[in-house]
């Protein structure tokens, strides 16, 4: 399973950088190839300041070695070997107009004392993170996380739903990071779903990425936009980074386990604001978005 996946987000990796640099039409993703010390190692591909994407990457990476004492205390286990793979992927636009968007696949196992897997799971999902709310964009993006999840199970789509809205939560704000979309986590075999079946499911989800977002991409990426609509940008790409460096899980996996730095810390927009006690004007746009990320709704 672990070759199955990690030759799955290689190509997947491929196909969406270039749908991103047509999308884009200027800028070209770089790439760096990184080893990690302890075993495996990443394909880093970054763009920047393009006429689109102010920021953002595409990353993948498989690595493996001794579980570290902050995740054996994690997972409740002694000593073990682990390998886990995956690829996760944050675009920031230019205009504020265009929602970032992140999205993660991954798969991990790990080893009893003769190499044999006694624990094996997949977990990720994608979300969006508008500046400014256009219903029909949320519609349109649940709407296609929900077209990839009712093949595989009607069930999928509502409680990812509902476990992304709670995942993506900043506790410290009251408030989501975003509009959400998916989030799933140890997703292990079951007499209903044996692995390969996990593994069916979550790539279709990343094969539906680029579907999801594109379009919406496309729609907003030459509205115009003043300088007020830059700065509220910059005050929540704040709340952005306030999430990823105190709740993400992702962040703080690869922070503990001697990841690669710049790969990891790629999340983070490049200009960002924080306004003492900013309060949006009373029926202005900033505040119709608020409003939804303090009270996360069903978009289908």
């Amino acid at each position: 399973m672990k070759e199955q996946f990690y030759a799955y987000i290689q190509n997947l990796q491929d196909q969406i950088v270039a749908g991103l640099e047509a999308v884009d039409g200027q800028a070209k993703f770089r790439e760096d190839l990184w080893d990690r010390t302890e075993g495996g190692g990443g394909r880093t591909r970054v763009i920047e300041n393009g006429a689109v994407f102010e920021k953002g990457g595409v990353n993948i990476s498989a690595v493996h070695g001794k579980l570290p004492d902050s995740m054996q205390k994690l997972f409740n286990v002694g000593e073990a070997e682990f390998f886990a793979c995956g690829l996760s992927l944050v675009l920031h636009p230019k205009n504020p107009m265009v929602p970032t968007v992140h999205a993660n696949w991954r798969y991990f196992e790990m080893y009893d004392d003769n190499g044999n897997v006694i624990q094996q799971w997949f977990g990720g999902g994608q979300d969006l993170t508008p500046y400014y709310l256009f219903e029909e964009d949320a519609i349109h993006f649940h709407q296609t996380c929900k077209t990839a999840c009712d093949k595989h199970n009607p069930e999928f789509y509502p409680k990812y739903k509902k476990q992304c809205d709670a995942y993506f939560w900043n506790a410290h704000r009251n408030e989501a990071r975003g509009i959400g979309g998916l989030f799933f986590d140890y997703c292990k075999e079951t007499e209903e779903m044996k692995i390969q079946n996990w593994f069916n499911f979550i790539s279709e989800v990343g094969n539906s990425f680029l579907e999801a977002y594109v379009l919406i991409v496309e729609k907003r990426k030459s509205l115009a936009y003043t300088p007020e609509h830059k700065t509220w940008q910059e005050i929540r790409r704040g709340r952005y980074v306030e999430f990823n460096l105190v709740h993400d899980k992702g962040t703080l996996f690869g922070l503990k386990t001697n990841g690669r730095i710049e790969s990891i810390l790629m999340s983070l927009p490049p200009h960002v604001q924080w306004v003492y006690d900013h309060n949006s004007e009373p029926g202005s746009e900033e505040e119709k978005l608020v409003n939804v990320l303090e009270n996360p709704r069903d978009w289908v």
